[in-house]
């Protein structure tokens, strides 16, 4: 029975620490997962795509203060403190199943949100507005030109109001020769940006998804510790 309560302890107290370095790394995930969208937002229309990464971050801070409890409890041997940790372990893992499932859902809708945005993003394009900027800064950034292609841009008005050309951000990097004209194809960045956004965002809620999936399984572990600890504990 002493080298179960032992074995117990140690492995429990192993696990209190990962909850510390879990906590950094949630919170580091979060936060990436929000600057991501916040670096596009204004093609993500629907904003409740970052409730999965707030509730990351929310579990993470818990996570800190709960590693502490953890630790003390199991020093201690303290049943009360034991059953409070054992109680935070489970109301962590139903955060942490409860953002997988959001995620999982926003993970597909995605496509559909991007098709209503980011049309209406690029027709308002004049070389000067907020939107202006938000096209320039993504296609520049993920190396495409226009929604679906190179050619949408010649449904919008800023194309033939600038004799049939395209914006700069859609040259290649370091084409310095490139003046936007659908001529010098060779200089021009020609897929669109709707499939390069999708997949950029869908890989990042799906490293997050994987992320929250391997710490809900050690929360597994540690609520089985956790309770066999309590049972092995005499007061």
């Amino acid at each position: 029975m002493d080298c179960g309560i032992l074995t117990s302890k140690t492995v429990l107290l192993f696990l209190s620490v990962i909850f510390w370095a879990a906590g950094a790394a949630l919170a580091y995930v979060g936060s990436y997962v929000i600057k991501s969208y916040n670096s596009f937002e204004d093609f993500v229309s629907n904003k409740y795509s970052v409730i999965p990464a707030a509730i990351i971050i929310g579990v993470a801070v818990v996570m800190f203060v709960i590693g502490i409890v953890g630790c003390c409890a199991t020093l201690r041997e303290s049943k009360v403190g034991l059953g409070f940790f054992l109680l935070i372990i489970m109301v962590i893992f139903a955060a942490e199943v409860t953002a997988f499932v959001f995620g999982f859902i926003y993970r597909g809708r995605i496509k559909g949100d991007l098709e209503k945005s980011m049309n209406s993003v690029f027709q308002k394009y004049d070389g000067v507005n907020s939107e202006t900027h938000a096209v320039d800064y993504l296609q520049s950034q993920l190396e495409c030109c226009g929604v679906n292609n190179i050619t949408d841009w010649t449904a919008i008005p800023w194309f033939v109001q600038h004799n049939n050309s395209v914006p700069h951000s859609c040259c290649k990097a370091n084409a310095t020769q490139c003046t936007g004209q659908l001529t010098q194809l060779d200089l021009l960045n020609t897929k669109g940006c709707e499939a390069k956004l999708e997949q950029m965002l869908q890989d990042v809620l799906s490293y997050a998804m994987l992320v929250i999936l391997g710490f809900a399984i050690i929360k597994v572990h540690q609520l089985i510790l956790a309770s066999s600890l309590s049972l092995f504990i005499r007061q």
